[in-house]
């Protein structure tokens, strides 16, 4: 999702640093006018304003924290904007490392899949400041139609993982309700139809249906982002003190997906669990 995120900035003459472990994304992006850096050090020293799209907690620390990270380098001057899918905790710990060194940062992870962000039809979730908010909204208004500012660092990530948690259940549950109309003889486009004006409408519905519907799933929403995430928010209600038996009974769900190859297939593929 970063790529198109960059694109986008781009697209509107926004001068852009980039860096990336793929270095095709890096010959994409400079070749649509961006600057390469060969290590985050450059990065910090290049740009202000840094916003960072990973794809798991262990990369998200160690770009930010590891001893050749972006923390351990970087200015008073710079912003940081970590719009992945982390622990609240770990956003915290991050904010912390930047205050002390001068440096601001505010979580504004995102909502969309590939298609939104290829789309500037994000949804963000931001916490932090409120200067810090409005020096980043500029940039984020290029990504994204919707920036909610929901509180202080830390809180954007909870409302990410409340948002994954009700993707992942209910993506299992739309899998099951199409896979089960299919079994029983009836028309799933029908089913979805009668659905869409119906309580049992969602947009995991309206997204997941018509790919069970055709057996054509693809890799836009990988089965191990969505595993992670659900890890992430177990963590969360442990450390809140709750227990949350259909996150639990999903977390299982997607495990079996895992193991069963499914990684890198959209997790709507979860439906072939179920089904011939």
């Amino acid at each position: 999702m970063g790529k198109p995120m960059a694109l986008n900035l781009l697209a509107a003459c926004i001068h852009l640093v980039v860096h990336s472990r793929s270095q095709g994304s890096i010959d994409e992006l400079a070749s649509a006018g961006a600057q390469p850096a060969g290590y985050l050090g450059e990065v910090t020293a290049l740009a202000d304003i840094i916003f960072t799209c990973l794809p798991d907690e262990a990369t998200s620390e160690s770009v930010y924290l590891g001893p050749s990270g972006l923390i351990p380098g970087c200015r008073p001057s710079n912003l940081f904007v970590e719009t992945s899918t982390i622990s609240p905790t770990l956003a915290i710990r991050t904010c912390e490392a930047a205050v002390e060194k001068g440096a601001t940062y505010i979580d504004a992870p995102i909502s969309g899949g590939v298609g939104g962000a290829r789309d500037a039809a994000l949804t963000i979730m931001a916490g932090g400041d409120p200067r810090d908010i409005k020096r980043a909204m500029p940039f984020l208004k290029h990504m994204g139609t919707t920036v909610h500012h929901v509180g202080e660092v830390g809180r954007g990530e909870v409302v990410k993982l409340i948002n994954q948690l009700l993707v992942a259940v209910h993506t299992q549950a739309a899998c099951e309700a199409i896979v089960l109309a299919m079994k029983a003889g009836v028309d799933p486009y029908q089913v979805l139809d009668v659905l869409s004006t119906s309580w049992g409408n969602s947009a995991m519905l309206g997204r997941t249906g018509p790919m069970v519907a055709d057996r054509n799933y693809g890799s836009a929403a990988p089965t191990r982002l969505i595993a992670k995430d659900i890890g992430l928010v177990l963590g969360l209600a442990r450390d809140v003190g709750l227990t949350l038996p259909l996150v639990e009974e999903s977390q299982k769900v997607l495990h079996r997906a895992v193991e069963a190859g499914l990684s890198e297939a959209d997790v709507a593929a979860l439906a072939t669990l179920i089904s011939d």
